[in-house]
């Protein structure tokens, strides 16, 4: 018996030492194979190679499946895209992007607190808006309807990932709601989009993907305190985080949308 569970614990850590290793490989090598190709394609094969679990189900699961794995997806699918868009050459993001998609998917990705839900839906709307407007921009600067479709699902996964979660019975209708939101928005700022450089780096900033990020929040959390209050809600509930984040968007938006950050 003694022998059995030594075996057992000697698999397990086994196991978990290979799992580890697996994540490290998809973080590092995702970004390493994208910048010394100067393509996004393996990156993205590799990204798409570890969702295969997705599909390893019966065919009527499978939808389900995916919108549950949507987050991970888009966070995954950015930082290639990121890599790609920063340069065939080494910079500091690029060693970033691995670092951080490496503590996505062995620290962050796993957890299921309600903390960590959160965090892991505004990772990805400000990782999936930051890859959309640099692509959009790099590549077709007047392709609005790209930029929207795909704020559109940025949205509604960010949004879905929280609501999922909760007793919210119409957490559809309400991740649609934030789904056009965001395409509403992404339509709006098209034709005014500012990116914050930090040239030594390589690091680029969408002013976009911080205001979607904190609109994001505010959304969840107003939506999260109707759920829970009911009848009884009230917006001074939801007042000092609403008034902070609307006077926070108001400040970017009109101090820092000087036309030298324009792409």
């Amino acid at each position: 018996m003694v022998d059995y569970a030594l075996a057992r614990r000697s698999r397990n850590v086994a196991s978990n030492m290979v799992h580890v290793l697996l994540n490290l490989l998809l973080g590092v090598g995702a970004v390493l194979v994208t910048v010394l190709s100067n393509n996004p394609t393996l990156g993205l094969i590799l990204v798409l190679a570890s969702k295969w679990r997705v599909f390893a189900v019966r065919s009527r699961y499978i939808w389900l499946n995916f919108k549950s794995n949507l987050v991970d997806l888009i966070v995954g699918l950015s930082v290639v895209l990121l890599a790609y868009f920063s340069g065939a050459e080494f910079l500091p993001v690029h060693f970033l992007l691995m670092a951080f998609y490496s503590v996505w998917l062995l620290f962050i990705k796993p957890k299921s607190s309600d903390f960590m839900t959160s965090l892991q839906s505004l990772i990805a709307v400000f990782m999936g808006t930051s890859a959309a407007v640099i692509a959009v921009m790099m590549t077709n600067p007047e392709n609005v309807l790209t930029l929207v479709i795909v704020e559109f699902i940025i949205g509604y996964a960010g949004s879905r990932h929280v609501l999922a979660q909760s007793d919210d019975r119409n957490f559809n209708f309400s991740t649609m709601i934030c789904g056009l939101v965001f395409a509403e928005i992404a339509w709006l700022s098209h034709s005014w989009l500012i990116v914050y450089p930090f040239s030594e780096t390589g690091i680029q900033i969408p002013q976009l993907s911080i205001v979607l990020t904190i609109f994001a929040f505010l959304y969840n959390y107003a939506r999260a305190a109707m759920i829970k209050y009911r009848d009884d809600f009230r917006f001074k509930q939801i007042a000092l985080p609403v008034i902070w984040g609307v006077l926070l968007i108001g400040v970017i938006v009109i101090l820092f949308s000087n036309p030298k950050f324009h792409i």
